[in-house]
């Protein structure tokens, strides 16, 4: 097992923790590490997929010896969770099982907002709290809401025909489409739905909506919460889940950014591909499991679905020998939606101050409990 260290120069200042602290005169550190025996608070990350996210989380604690930033293997990590106060977990399955090892735990983190890979309720039985960082204060709603626009784009402008035209020295060829004059289907009007909503304004396009339940706005309402109006009247067309049905059937492209839980899992199945118009687009930047694989593919084989942008896959990481990669009108990005410097920044910040909190003993700040 190898625990991984960086001390390279945090650069934001705007971002860096407040200052540390003196050391303790008991405090001996010696290459980055505190040799005594004076409390250590330690962070887990599991595995080496997104390595930005520690990278970042330990630029932005490098002042705080006293906390360690650990990246353990997804195998090694039941050999040492025992040893840890916090956990940021990606994309390990925290189960019952491997919760029970975590003596020491006190918080479990997502370096993002999906949190379907931990069994909460054991978590909570064995009085460990867990997490998500709010999107829409770091940036990653807003970096996700680009993605997909880019992934509409690429399909539009058919993107890997563009690159067989260049190989074959052909100009002028192939013909796409543009945005101006397509509706748009947010399944999921969230904080990511609603940075998309914002970005695809200025596109000319039409914008529908789905969402658990819109509260029902009075004027009086609106005058006292501006911010849910304002957003809300981003949307020309809103619908509750039990409409995506009929609300897919008048779509161009239906972009998923809704959450994945035992409700949503495989929501875009045959049915709901079968109630898409014929050359419809679907792009997907939340979570791989909201699509049916089976559907999808035999939907592309069909040419009922006129193409598949989508950020996050059924398995991670992705086959790149899977065969729905033998379609030009699919478009697959590395789960990098919302990896980008500004959010990962911001969240590196986030991850930094709870860490410092829980060391300190302080209330937990900035984060979103679940349990």
């Amino acid at each position: 097992m190898t625990l991984k260290t960086n001390s390279s120069t945090f650069s934001s200042p705007s971002l860096r923790p407040h200052p540390p602290p003196p050391l303790l005169s008991k405090m001996e550190v010696e290459n980055g590490e505190v040799k005594n025996k004076e409390k250590v608070t330690r962070l887990l990350f599991c595995g080496s997929h997104f390595p930005a996210a520690e990278t970042y989380t330990r630029e932005y604690l490098k002042d705080y010896p006293f906390i360690q930033v650990d990246d353990v293997p997804h195998k090694d990590v039941p050999g040492v969770i025992q040893n840890y106060s916090m956990c940021i977990v990606k994309l390990m399955k925290l189960d019952s099982d491997l919760l029970s090892r975590a003596e020491k735990m006190k918080l479990v983190l997502q370096y993002g907002v999906g949190l379907e890979g931990v069994d909460i309720d054991s978590a909570t039985k064995f009085g460990i709290k867990v997490a998500r960082i709010p999107s829409h204060v770091t940036g990653n709603a807003a970096s996700c809401a680009e993605m997909a626009i880019y992934l509409m784009l690429g399909l539009l402008r058919k993107q890997n025909e563009m690159q067989i035209s260049i190989k074959l020295k052909k100009v002028g060829d192939p013909v796409g489409e543009t945005l101006l004059g397509k509706t748009v289907f947010i399944l999921g009007y969230g904080n990511i739905g609603i940075e998309l909503a914002k970005r695809l304004r200025p596109f000319g396009v039409k914008i529908i909506a789905s969402k658990r339940s819109w509260a029902t706005q009075s004027q009086d309402s609106c005058q006292s919460n501006v911010q849910n109006c304002s957003t809300e009247n981003l949307v020309d067309e809103k619908c509750v889940h039990e409409d995506i049905h009929k609300f897919a059937s008048i779509a161009d492209i239906v972009v998923c950014c809704i959450n994945l839980n035992s409700e949503t899992v495989g929501i875009v199945n045959k049915s709901f591909i079968s109630s898409m118009r014929k050359g419809a687009l679907l792009v997907n930047i939340a979570r791989g499991g909201l699509l049916d694989y089976e559907a999808v593919s035999y939907n592309l084989e069909s040419g009922h679905l006129g193409g598949l942008g989508i950020d996050v896959a059924w398995t991670e990481p992705f086959d790149p020998d899977d065969p729905i990669l033998k379609f030009n009108n699919v478009i697959i990005t590395p789960h990098v939606a919302g990896v980008t410097e500004y959010s990962y920044r911001s969240m590196a910040k986030v991850v930094g101050d709870a860490a410092i909190q829980l060391h300190e003993g302080k209330p937990l700040t900035g984060i979103e409990f679940v349990n």
